[in-house]
């Protein structure tokens, strides 16, 4: 099974690609996870800019989700909402079909319970537009539970996956 892991932040070290660098060490046995990095080079959404074919880092962001069998998103909240590059990347894939109805674990690496939660449920809103089959939803908080918090999403996202592939 391949996972991707996607990061809502554009920082080289944000918490949330530390989260996503933990569970690819972390993913069980016969499970993929690769961390995608590509989302920054993303143009801002215009469906005009494909009249001649999607540009190519929107073509590597499609092939990267279509070869997929689930996304792990970890995404900071950044204005009571999800990042404004992240929603780009999920715009860009909206009307090409290569989120709809894909399995989706999405989480956000917080100091503390109260955080990050309103940024969580403007992605899940976001999502919805495909019908993404969420899993999780919850932050998990930096410190001692992490590891069996994310280790618990990675669990769940890939019994999920795994009852959704098809065959």
């Amino acid at each position: 099974m391949k996972i991707l892991g996607v990061c809502g932040s554009l920082q080289a070290r944000s918490a949330n690609l530390t989260l996503l660098h933990t569970a690819v060490a972390l993913a069980p046995a016969g499970v993929e996870i690769v961390v995608y990095d590509g989302i920054r080079d993303l143009p801002l959404f215009n469906p005009d800019l494909e009249e001649g074919g999607a540009p190519p880092s929107v073509a590597a962001w499609r092939q990267a989700i279509a070869t997929s069998d689930a996304l792990l998103i970890a995404a900071p909240e950044y204005g009571h909402s999800l990042p404004g590059a992240l929603k780009n990347a999920i715009d860009w894939v909206i009307g090409s079909g290569e989120l709809e109805c894909k399995v989706i674990a999405v989480t956000a690496s917080t100091p503390g319970v109260e955080r990050g939660r309103l940024g969580l449920q403007a992605l899940k809103v976001t999502l919805g537009a495909v019908k993404a089959r969420i899993v999780g939803g919850e932050p998990i908080v930096r410190g001692a539970s992490s590891t069996r918090d994310l280790e618990a999403l990675l669990n769940e996202l890939v019994a999920v996956a795994a009852q959704a592939a098809p065959g």
